[in-house]
């Protein structure tokens, strides 16, 4: 007697537990994505074959934008505090100390600082300010200020001081920074620049190519 043949079924893969795994890690990553926000202070700097890269702690940062103006930033909460009180004592402007750790950067001069600490904070678009008076042909250059408290409020500690210019920026603008830096004995600061590769075939390619084979 011939054997009874039993049907086939196809194999079924239950696919909803996969499903419920893949949205749970998709909502995941969307939750936890910290995405990198718009930059307060728009500027395109120049390129350089420049291979060190930026500090990111203990930071002071000089930003010069394609119109000259020139912006001022500090990292460290308790610097900005010490800072802001010394310009309340010097210059008894009465502004807002919480108001000044707060913000991300200065770019008024000492006139308009106060209103500007008082402005809120989605107001303040750097496109709009008049940036810290350096061109001496027009007035007091104010970054020498601002750098004499800031050297004062690091005494004793660490500073990373850096420039970071517009590849379009003005001269005079860059010249009274750095007049600035001058003055306060700062002789040692950073540009930021846009790294990229050596060009083959260069000066600096070739030194390149000649540590590498020593080394080799």
């Amino acid at each position: 007697m011939a054997r009874p043949k039993l049907p086939r079924k196809s194999t079924n893969v239950d696919m909803t537990a996969m499903c419920d795994v893949a949205f749970l890690l998709l909502t995941f990553f969307i939750l936890a994505t910290k995405f990198k926000p718009p930059e307060a202070i728009e500027i395109i700097t120049p390129k350089s074959v420049a291979s060190k890269v930026a500090p990111t702690k203990d930071v002071v940062l000089v930003s010069v934008d394609r119109d000259g103006k020139v912006f001022f930033s500090v990292e460290d909460a308790d610097i900005k505090k010490e800072i802001a009180n010394e310009i309340n004592t010097t210059k008894n402007l009465g502004i807002d100390v919480n108001a000044f750790v707060n913000a991300p950067f200065i770019g008024v001069p000492f006139s308009q600082l106060k209103s500007f600490l008082a402005m809120p904070e989605a107001e303040r678009k750097a496109n709009l300010l008049p940036g810290i008076p350096v061109d001496t042909t027009k007035g007091p250059n104010e970054m020498i200020d601002w750098m004499r408290y800031t050297v004062s409020a690091y005494q004793g500690k660490k500073m990373n001081l850096l420039l970071k210019g517009d590849n379009k920026a003005k001269y005079p603008s860059i010249e009274g920074v750095i007049n600035a830096f001058k003055k306060t004995d700062q002789l040692k600061f950073e540009m930021v620049t846009n790294p990229e590769a050596v060009p083959t075939g260069s000066e600096l390619w070739k030194l390149a190519q000649k540590g590498q084979r020593t080394e080799e």
